[in-house]
C-alpha cells in the first residue's frame, strides 16, 4: 500500500501531515530549517504529490517515506 499525504497544516513549532491511511504526523519544524525560517505564506505554498511534499519557492522536498522513518534535513 502506498501511503501518501492528504493534507498539511502548520502551528508555531510543527508541521502536521494527514496521511492516506488515517494517521496524522506531527513533525518539528526544526527538522526542516527552510520551513522553520519561511514566512507563513511561503509554508502554505506547497504541493502534494504521490511521493511527498514540495515547496518550489523554498527549494524544499520532503518524502513521506522519510517522514515515516523519522528523517529530517
Amino acid at each position: 500500500m502506498c501511503i501518501s499525504a492528504k493534507s498539511l497544516c502548520f502551528d508555531d513549532d510543527s508541521m502536521w501531515v494527514e496521511l492516506s491511511d488515517g494517521r496524522t504526523l506531527g513533525v518539528p519544524l526544526v527538522w526542516f530549517p527552510r520551513l522553520l525560517h519561511a514566512t507563513p505564506a511561503q509554508r502554505l505554498a506547497y504541493e502534494i504529490s504521490r511521493k511527498g511534499l514540495h515547496w518550489d519557492e523554498l527549494d524544499e522536498a520532503i518524502s513521506i517515506d522519510g517522514l515515516l522513518a523519522g528523517r529530517g534535513d
